[in-house]
């Protein structure tokens, strides 16, 4: 049996994002809740309550708006009937066993032979929720934890019942995995699972901890974020994200499941001013504030501010200078945590505690430490999992440590010792089982990582300080970026220029690829302003050549490229991705062609190519004026696509190009695709475009002196604004009756760049643009 439609019972926050998220997938879903009972409302006011505010919320639970059609509202009392065709059935409602088992009678009255239905709780045990149904219910009975959001959130822990069908549950991960992109962990049915067991103990730990050791919030968030690899969010603000409230809620639920010699239960007490400040309703960002608010001074100025944990009252937010952080940025973890200093003997005392923790569960709550690391990464972002950390740090230093400090030392580090939890082992990823032998790493089907291919091979066919190429089997090649944040520079489109050759000469196909978190912010604009500073502008001139040769050489290879991106994708990123024969993006790719954001227009063919798309594509209006008017309304306005679906709608991607929602398996269809296109590959045929000239950029004009005027664009915008219309209408001497070639549209897109980049109010837009990574409005 395959999943074709999908029910989630309870519209709150993560009942309706899973809905959205199933949507997202393209399966038609159910969206249920309770009857409203306020006088004069629809009796479906709750569902399509929560259906309208998904539709606003930001950021988007759907991947389009589209995607909203799918979702089919009703509620329990009316609408059961909704359920007789449903194949997995996902319940989402409130945290209370008797409710739940009060549903479960009710969804098995009609629910079809067979069909799956699942538990989003992480509270309550599985054998308690399924404890007074039938066998046949039993069997097709499982826990499928979401991570909110459920869009964003890539963790899904699933936990199976000793009577859980195999097959079924087989159907749900592959499900999960390629249909909704999850990483999918299987877990033990205790309380927390693996991902909040670990997460909650590490949030509670480190909140207490700088109670007690007198560390202010700011402290903690530095101490305990960016240097352990956590995201810069930290502790407290990661608090104020998920809601002070909800802390003591899933405090309780594991005092009441957990063992009282559980380590756990040094932290299950909330501090008396958290009590405090959730019930004067400093909830978090949801509420007036939390650990930190935004709050307006004597000026009327915005300003950050913190809580301070003695006397309970806000200061201004600091960013403190901390001694180990300064350490750990030269000497790594270990510097971290290395010292009697009170900030390193904060960071010390709660990682130690957490990662110890982590490891003295294992079996307990799952059966390998992969699974645990996965979890902690999927579902909090962590870079490193908890055994990862330890290698980083190393097993022996870190019992070392733990031995001097009179800690316990659990079982599987010891075990550890004079070796790692993982090691390569004749190019194969291993790691230490709890049974203290070494076993091979296993990807699924269908799934290819870079990172295999690297350890594996060990060097690449090229390689400078930019950018790699890879062999990924079968004659398919791989350029991976790896610049801070994949911007492009001169080593990347080197780089490039060897893997035209290279392909050229023996291979099929390439791949333009990278496993970083954004596939390329576009050009290294910190060089470019350089070259500016000391007015080298031959220099920037020949970068612009440069990029454009380079991405119209990947256009016209003989063999298919193409473009693998995931994150953002933005200006030259995005650029390199137009000049490409096909995509296979991953479903949150964000594209968009910024430059006009640091006062330039797109130079590396971006304005030729998505003229050349809106130019010929059949849904719209024929004649050179609406493909330009439509790449100026994209163009002007810095438009970014939120996802790859709405990427296509700017045809930053063409209706044919892959979207794949898991992004370890982006490679894998990539090289796919690449394959497909090489037999009988034909490059495709030069672009002539025929455009409108000064009359069609002066209708442009007129529209952007509107914005002017009404304050909606600065006296720059209109400059800059100016300079695009002048490319997308053909130039100062275009005539709409003598058609451009693209290396007529390249000559004046870098024509109209070199004009800006000399512009003094251009030069204050990058430069703001590197010191606080947000745009001058000048």
């Amino acid at each position: 049996m395959e999943i074709r439609k999908v029910a989630v019972i309870g519209s709150g926050v993560m009942g309706s994002g899973i809905a959205a998220h199933v949507a997202n997938a393209g399966v038609p879903v159910v969206l249920l809740d309770i009857p409203s009972t306020e006088a004069g409302a629809a009796r479906n006011a709750i569902a399509d309550g929560a259906l309208q505010r998904m539709l606003k919320t930001e950021p988007a639970p759907f991947m389009h708006p589209r995607n909203a059609r799918l979702v089919s509202t009703g509620n329990l009392d009316d609408d059961l009937d909704m359920l007789a065709d449903c194949d997995w059935i996902i319940e989402a409602v409130i945290e209370r066993l008797d409710i739940k088992q009060s549903l479960y009678a009710k969804l098995d009255a009609v629910r079809k032979p067979g069909s799956v239905v699942s538990s989003n709780t992480s509270t309550i045990p599985l054998r308690d929720l399924v404890a007074q149904m039938p066998d046949a219910f039993r069997k097709d009975f499982m826990i499928t934890h979401f991570f909110n959001p459920p869009r964003y959130m890539r963790l899904l822990e699933i936990v199976d019942g000793e009577h859980t069908r195999r097959d079924a549950s087989e159907m749900v991960r592959n499900f999960c995995d390629r249909a909704l992109g999850k990483g999918v962990v299987d877990c033990k049915d205790t309380p927390g699972f693996i991902g909040n067991r670990i997460g909650v103990y590490w949030l509670q730990c480190a909140v207490s901890e700088a109670f007690n050791m007198g560390i202010t919030v700011e402290e903690a968030d530095a101490l305990i974020g960016a240097p352990a690899g956590i995201p810069n969010t930290g502790v407290f603000a990661l608090v104020d994200l998920v809601g002070l409230d909800l802390m003591p809620h899933v405090l309780a639920s594991m005092q009441a499941s957990l063992p009282a010699e559980d380590a756990f239960a040094e932290y299950f007490d909330t501090p008396q001013l958290i009590q405090k400040m959730i019930a004067d309703g400093y909830t978090g960002r949801k509420g007036k504030g939390g650990f930190y608010r935004l709050n307006r001074n004597d000026a009327g100025k915005r300003v950050k501010e913190a809580i301070d944990l003695n006397t309970g009252e806000y200061r201004p937010a600091s960013k403190p200078r901390l001694a180990a952080v300064s350490a750990a940025k030269q000497g790594g973890l270990r510097a971290l945590l290395s010292g009697d200093a009170r900030d390193a003997a904060y960071a010390w005392t709660v990682l130690a505690k957490t990662l110890s923790y982590a490891a003295s569960l294992v079996p307990e709550i799952a059966d390998d430490i992969v699974a645990v690391d996965a979890a902690m990464k999927l579902g909090y972002g962590w870079k490193k999992g908890p055994f990862e950390l330890i290698d980083e740090l190393g097993a022996d230093w870190f019992v070392e440590q733990l031995e001097a400090r009179q800690m316990a030392v659990p079982t599987l580090i010891a075990n550890a010792q004079g070796s790692s939890f993982y090691r390569v082992e004749h190019g194969q990823m291993q790691f230490l089982g709890v049974d203290g032998g070494q076993h091979d790493m296993r990807r699924g089907d269908g799934v290819l990582l870079l990172e295999d291919i690297k350890r594996a091979a060990g060097t690449p066919l090229a390689r400078n300080g930019s950018a790699s190429l890879w062999d990924i089997g079968d004659g398919v090649l791989c350029v991976e970026f790896h610049t801070k944040m994949n911007s492009i520079d001169h080593g990347v489109m080197a780089m490039l220029k060897i893997a035209i050759d290279t392909v050229s000469n023996q291979f099929k196909a390439l791949v333009i690829y990278n496993e970083g978190t954004n596939f390329s912010v576009g050009a290294n604009i910190g060089l470019a302003m350089f070259a500016a500073n000391i007015a080298a502008w031959e220099q920037i001139e020949q970068t612009v050549i440069q990029g454009q040769q380079t991405y119209q050489a990947l256009k016209y290879a003989p063999f298919p490229v193409v473009g693998a991106p995931a994150g953002m994708a933005l200006g030259g990123g995005c650029e390199v991705l137009l000049h490409c024969d096909a995509l296979t993006a991953h479903a949150e790719t964000y594209m968009g062609l910024v430059e006009v954001g640091v006062g330039l227009v797109p130079a590396w063919g971006g304005c030729k190519e998505l003229l050349g798309r809106w130019s010929t594509n059949p849904k719209a209006p024929q004649g050179p004026m609406p493909a330009v008017v439509k790449v100026f309304e994209t163009v002007s306005v810095a438009s970014v696509a939120k996802s790859a679906e709405q990427a296509k709608d700017y045809l930053f991607m063409r209706a044919g190009d892959t979207v794949v929602m898991n992004r370890d398996r982006v490679l894998a269809e990539a090289k796919a695709k690449a394959l497909a296109l090489a037999e009988g590959y034909q490059p495709p045929e030069p672009l002539e475009m025929t455009l409108p000239g000064p009359g069609g950029a002066a209708a442009l004009h007129m529209a952007v002196d509107g914005f002017v005027k009404s304050g909606k664009a600065t006296a720059h915008d209109q400059v800059v604004a100016a300079a695009l219309a002048r490319v997308l209408t053909g130039g100062r001497a275009g005539d709409f009756t003598v058609p451009l070639s693209e290396s007529e549209l390249l000559d004046l897109e870098r024509e109209e760049f070199m004009a800006l980049v000399r512009h003094a109010d251009t030069q204050a837009r990058i430069e703001h643009m590197l010191e606080t990574g947000k745009p001058l409005r000048n």
